[in-house]
């Protein structure tokens, strides 16, 4: 009867740690249930919906039927959506290449050792940390016609006026360098925070070898940031082709839809046009490009490494 009884006990006590064990591993998935039900909420639910919507024609008070991929081969065949493609694509090269540019710059300056570096730290994170609106309208005010603030300055030296929003190359140009001012005080601190984190003894054994400036530059400092680099490109270039308030504030894509980026123009077909399944189109097609682009530019990062 002892035997048995402790046979019966030490059943009992493999099942309990089983019971405990399993427990235990269903903790983690019922700590991320918060977390999935929220992604579940406000990222796929809207994703597929607006897949959904791209798939249908009508209103978004009432779908009139099922199209399938019509409303994609529509695309191929309209201009506006064409040049929007072209005008996204330059947008983002030239915001990605002229924010990473003049943040690099002004990162490699505030590493060394200049008076003031503190002060200047902050204050060219300004563009980056005054609301969209607070600073988009600032910019209109100041080149929007020909009394605006750098006209009058310009008339002081006999130049201009110049209407920077008022043709389609200045538009493009003026929403262009807007959009580089407001982004590069990003690449500033992230490409600072990347050159602090090099060792600066590489550089000393570099300079004691023979190598110049331009040298350990091009050997030592690009290859150490490469990788933050790369994520920034990919970011940027995300919050580039889905940048609305820009160029919506400032040119509301015009004049003659020169500044109409995919997400304006989505935005003019669904709420202005009243055409959610072309809208819808759209952005699903923007959503593919960047993230095939995001795709090659981690594989490119990760050949690198």
């Amino acid at each position: 009867m002892a035997v048995r009884a402790s046979t019966l006990d030490r059943r009992f006590t493999e099942r309990g740690g089983r019971e405990r064990q399993r427990r235990a591993d269903l903790l983690p998935y019922a700590l991320l249930l918060p977390s999935i039900a929220l992604i579940v909420a406000i990222v796929l639910n809207p994703l597929a919906t607006g897949i959904y919507y791209s798939l249908n024609e009508g209103s978004l008070l009432r779908l009139d039927g099922f199209v399938g991929l019509a409303n994609y081969r529509n695309l191929l065949g309209m201009p506006d959506f064409r040049h929007a493609m072209k005008f996204s694509a330059l947008f983002a090269a030239c915001s990605v290449a002229g924010s990473y540019l003049m943040g690099l710059g002004l990162a490699l300056l505030l590493n060394q050792e200049i008076p003031g570096r503190a002060f200047f730290r902050v204050a060219l994170l300004l563009p980056w940390v005054i609301p969209s609106i607070v600073s988009i309208a600032s910019w209109r005010w100041l080149i929007a016609d020909q009394n605006g603030l750098v006209n009058q300055a310009l008339g002081l030296v006999d130049v201009g006026p110049i209407f920077f929003l008022s043709t389609g190359d200045s538009a493009m140009f003026s929403v262009i360098m807007i959009k580089i001012w407001r982004s590069f005080p990003f690449m500033m601190v992230s490409c600072l925070a990347a050159l602090q984190s090099i060792d600066r003894d590489i550089y000393e054994a570099a300079r004691i070898d023979g190598a110049g400036r331009w040298q350990s530059f091009r050997d030592i400092t690009m290859p150490q940031i490469f990788g933050i680099s790369v994520v920034m490109w990919i970011l940027m270039t995300i919050w580039s082709v889905n940048d609305f308030e820009t160029p919506w504030l400032l040119t509301q894509g015009g004049p003659s839809n020169a500044t109409e980026n995919l997400i304006v123009l989505a935005y003019k077909y669904t709420f202005t046009r009243n055409d959610v399944g072309t809208g819808s189109a759209i952005a699903v097609v923007s959503m593919i490009i960047l993230m095939t682009l995001a795709l090659l530019l981690l594989r490119k990062q990760r050949d690198e490494q």
